[in-house]
């Protein structure tokens, strides 16, 4: 009897256990496991991160301006220079023997330009006195013709006071003719004088080229050549010999290329935070100071007004940010990365990024009763203004264990949030993943609490 009764209770407990079994494993069916969290207040920053490298804000590539040979060079590389301190010499024999010359010339067309305004105020002094001369002969001629009406003198006389009149007005006309020559000549030479003062001016300024001075104070950066090297001017498609790069390192920038989609939200004045490669875990404050307005194709590095064939490839946006504290060593041409804060928000309500999704409004429907989420088939084609088509963005918020859709408007991207402007209220439970469950998961489905497996130390640095 005993044992009767001992497997009529095992019967029973075996038959509880598959009850049980049954019921939960019934209520399993459809459940889908995600993560969850709380929509919460936090700050956020908005960022964008670019590279590029460290240049001074003032720098200027000295370049040859005549060819010839370097006869001394003044600095070295690392020294520092004032403003119109030399710099460098190029040979200069030529050029300062054009200039001599060129000179000597000036004097002798300056001469001739004295020595024809001297004829000229001689021309006009004798034809002051051929005037005054006239005057006279007329006098005498009028004279001698009253005289001849009158026949108190004899038709001699009167014949030789008229040549010599007419005499007197020719020597005036000569006079004349001379005056306008020497002004002619006057005019002639200063042409001259100011044709070889033009060219000495020339020879002058091609001589002052040989010889090369610092345009304001700066420090000695770039030294690319020696004493006794030729170095070249540049021609078209050619550019000429760099001979030195002069940098004013009292004020230090971080020039680097910004992506095209993020540069719309780079404006003037936003703080950075600068790292330089070559000064680890060290971070330098900066400003925003230019933005560029051109295009640079990236892979070829080429402004997109200078390529003549149209692009789809990416491109970026230069970007100068001016260093507010930098260090004495930092030196041009140093790899660093700038992070720019493009926007900040205070206790703002934010979700995870990877809690945003798209779903279109046909599918936004109640599929709790659908047996293990399976979508349903999708409706004939309609076109492309079908309300059902449009797209929204949203979060998934749970509520009585069910995955709602809510429609949300977005502000600030942080690193991993973004804040939400509507649709949400603080301490709502929303759906945050996994990716892989989100981009399935249907409107109206249950949800349960996913256990995240916590990886070792060694796998979450990897």
């Amino acid at each position: 009897m005993n044992w009767k009764k001992v497997l009529i209770i095992g019967g029973i407990a075996l038959a509880l256990i598959l009850i049980v079994g049954f019921t939960v494993a019934h209520n399993a069916q459809g459940v889908v496991g995600v993560q969850m969290g709380k929509v919460k207040a936090q700050d956020l920053t908005s960022t964008v991160t670019a590279s590029g490298q460290i240049k001074p804000r003032t720098f200027v590539n000295i370049g040859a301006n005549a060819m010839g040979k370097i006869t001394k060079l003044y600095v070295k590389e690392g020294d520092h220079v004032a403003r119109g301190a030399k710099l460098a010499q190029l040979e200069n024999v030529q050029s300062a023997a054009d200039v001599g010359a060129q000179r000597a010339t000036l004097t002798a067309n300056q001469a001739d330009a004295t020595a024809a305004e001297a004829g000229l105020n001689t021309a006009v002094a004798e034809l002051n006195r051929d005037k005054a001369d006239l005057v006279q002969k007329k006098l005498d001629y009028q004279r001698a013709e009253g005289l001849f009406q009158s026949e108190l003198i004899s038709k001699a006389d009167y014949d030789a006071r008229k040549a010599a009149y007419e005499s007197a007005e020719a020597m005036v006309a000569e006079a004349q003719a001379r005056i306008a020559q020497s002004k002619a000549q006057q005019q002639s030479a200063a042409g001259h004088v100011t044709s070889a003062r033009a060219m000495l001016t020339r020879f002058a300024d091609l001589l002052s080229k040989t010889t090369y001075t610092a345009p304001f104070d700066g420090t000695i950066t770039n030294l690319p050549v020696h004493e006794g090297e030729t170095v070249v001017i540049g021609i078209q498609n050619s550019p000429g010999s760099t001979i030195m790069t002069l940098s004013d390192l009292s004020v230090i920038t971080a020039e680097v290329r910004v992506d095209e989609t993020d540069i719309v939200n780079v404006k003037l004045g936003q703080p950075a935070e600068v790292t330089i490669d070559a000064i680890p875990k060290k971070t330098f404050h900066a400003t925003v100071s230019e933005i560029g307005d051109n295009a640079i194709i990236r892979s070829t590095g080429l402004a997109t007004s200078q390529s003549t064939t149209g692009s789809e490839e990416a491109k970026d946006f230069k970007v100068v940010v001016t260093l507010s504290d930098p260090p004495e060593n930092l030196r041009p041409g140093l790899s660093c990365t700038a992070k720019i804060t493009t926007a900040t928000r205070s206790h703002v309500l934010a979700v995870p990024l990877q809690a945003l999704t798209i779903r279109q409004a046909k599918d936004l429907v109640d599929n709790a009763d659908k047996k293990n989420n399976v979508q349903a088939a999708p409706a004939a084609s309609s076109g492309p203004d079908d309300p059902g088509k449009k797209e929204l963005q949203g979060v998934f918020v749970v509520q009585n264990n069910k995955a709602k859709f809510v429609p949300v408007e977005t502000g600030v991207a942080g690193v991993t949030d973004i804040e939400i402007l509507s649709g949400l209220k603080e301490s709502d439970t929303i759906v945050t993943g996994s990716y892989k469950v989100l981009r399935s998961l249907r409107n109206g489905a249950r949800v349960k609490q996913e256990k995240i497996e916590e990886r070792p130390p060694d796998e979450q640095k990897s």
